[in-house]
């Protein structure tokens, strides 16, 4: 059944799993939940991170001898809601370790929150709205 506590994973493609690692964990803050680079054909390398103890969790993927360009949109976002402002801390932490403040597409967004590209060109949203 699938309730308010369904565990969620989100996977996509990244180039370089270091920049991505620097980002989510160096910068957001999230933890390393499980990574994998022994480059054996046929598997990916994968890392895997999330708030300790969460219900969900981030994967990113690179198969070495088949790699996946990322695709991104300005569309393709994930969003954190927050329930305060984002601390500008916080923010300049995320630059600082690979990303790039951006404008949103939809002026929601700006309007509630910043939004930083990721090294693959993902965008993450830094919601200051609580969810429901």
């Amino acid at each position: 059944m699938i309730d308010s506590r369904t565990h969620v994973r989100v996977a996509r493609p990244s180039l370089d799993l270091r920049a991505a690692e620097r980002f989510y964990v160096d910068g957001l803050g999230l933890e390393v939940q499980w990574r994998s680079a022994e480059s054996v054909p046929g598997e990916h390398d994968l890392l895997m991170v999330g708030p300790a103890g969460g219900g969900w969790h981030f994967e990113l993927t690179r198969d070495a001898s088949n790699p996946i360009v990322p695709a991104p949109t300005v569309d393709d976002l994930f969003v954190l809601y927050l329930g305060e402002k984002p601390d500008e801390a916080l923010v300049q932490r995320l630059v600082e370790h690979g990303g790039t403040r951006v404008a949103a597409h939809n002026p929601y967004w700006d309007e509630w929150g910043v939004t930083v590209e990721d090294p693959d060109g993902y965008r993450l949203v830094l919601c200051s709205r609580t969810w429901g």
